[in-house]
């Protein structure tokens, strides 16, 4: 971060991953004959950090330009919330589509509808709905339902694929338990109609009709094919509970991001060199950090989203993440952090950590 001589004037801020050759070029003597960007007259001071991964990089960089910019941090960090799938529960008749914005209550938990992501663009989420949709009979349309009768309906409702709630073709009561089945299959991530289908195939065979449960098992590979190359990453939002781990600028330490609820907590750094000569353990130190109460960073669900979704489907990406289930896998994360931290992964680092090439929080 550059400074201004004039204290109402705003910071530079910048980022960058060589530190000394981007100051070289803002703060250089003055060549009349460029058009070049120079700063040689406007700065006062510089204020930096060295962060040792993109991941620690764009999240320190989104946290000051949020602190110092919060009318327009979003164009300078290129923001764009991520997007997932919302069934709208406030409507008569709910409907999947693919939305960027979630709204949350006074304590931070979306509201409006169930909400499952986060996809690494706006396509893939489209794709994604319409083969689970492909499974379901719920409406696609846009229009405001009437159940009109004489409405003539869609090519969906005359394929039947739709209950066509909107010239009456089903009950209110009939259509809410369609979409039930929807928003309980995203909670499961297809986990409930596979048990429910594999139920009734083992029944059917247990009755000798082997027909029916033939078709029942052409049913489950129709869902493993839906499934079939989902992201780990994609959940219900509420559901999502991860951590993230990257290698530092610091020798033998590790920055520890949590995300509870789809949104990022505070994050620590795990300094295995202290950890020696501490009574604790690194398993302990975990546990004491992922079961205490989180204390989120700033920032609402849909960035924090972009966030993890971002680095997530980033190619390559560097560091890795582990996702809570019944609880956390304590042993494989420590796994992760010794090679993480292994003189190969430092080697292949190299460029991003040592001296002037550092990932620095370049600051304005």
């Amino acid at each position: 971060m550059i400074e201004s001589r004039e204290e109402k004037a705003e910071p530079f801020l910048i980022r960058t991953q060589n530190l000394q050759r981007r100051l070289q070029r803002l703060l250089g003597p003055v060549d009349p004959a460029s058009k070049r960007l120079n700063l040689r007259d406007f700065a006062r001071g510089i204020r930096y950090r060295l962060t040792g991964s993109p991941f620690e990089q764009i999240f320190t960089y989104y946290q000051l330009a949020k602190d110092r910019f919060p009318k327009r941090y979003r164009d300078l960090t290129r923001l764009r919330p991520a997007a997932v799938l919302k069934v709208n529960l406030r409507n008569a008749y709910p409907r999947c589509y693919v939305t960027r914005r979630i709204p949350v209550d006074e304590s931070g938990v979306p509201t409006g509808g169930a909400y499952y992501g986060p996809f690494a663009s706006r396509r893939s989420a489209l794709a994604f709905s319409e083969r689970v949709l492909d499974l379901f009979k719920v409406r696609r349309c846009q229009i405001k339902i009437r159940r009109d009768p004489s409405f003539p309906g869609c090519i969906y409702s005359e394929m039947k694929m739709c209950l066509a709630p909107c010239f009456a073709g089903c009950s209110k009561e009939e259509y809410d338990v369609e979409v039930e089945r929807l928003v309980r299959f995203l909670e499961t991530s297809g986990g409930s109609m596979r048990a429910s289908i594999e139920e009734e195939r083992e029944k059917a065979s247990g009755q000798l009709d082997f027909e029916r449960a033939a078709a029942l098992h052409k049913k489950i590979e129709k869902l493993d094919e839906v499934l079939r190359g989902r992201p780990e990453l994609t959940r219900r939002i509420q559901d999502l509970d991860a951590v993230i781990l990257q290698r530092t600028a610091e020798d033998q330490t590790i920055g520890v991001f949590a995300v509870r609820g789809g949104r990022l907590a505070e994050p620590f750094f795990l300094r295995f060199a202290e950890i020696a000569s501490q009574p604790r353990s690194a398993e302990q130190v975990f546990r004491e950090y992922l079961d205490r109460e989180a204390a989120f960073a700033s920032g609402d669900i849909g960035e924090h989203l972009w966030l993890v979704a971002r680095w997530y489907y980033s190619n390559p990406r560097e560091g890795e993440i582990f996702f809570r289930e019944k609880d956390w896998p304590y042993r494989r994360i420590l796994r992760a952090c010794s090679r993480l931290l292994a003189p190969k992964a430092s080697a292949e680092a190299k460029p991003e950590t040592q001296g002037p090439a550092t990932n620095p929080e370049g600051v304005s």
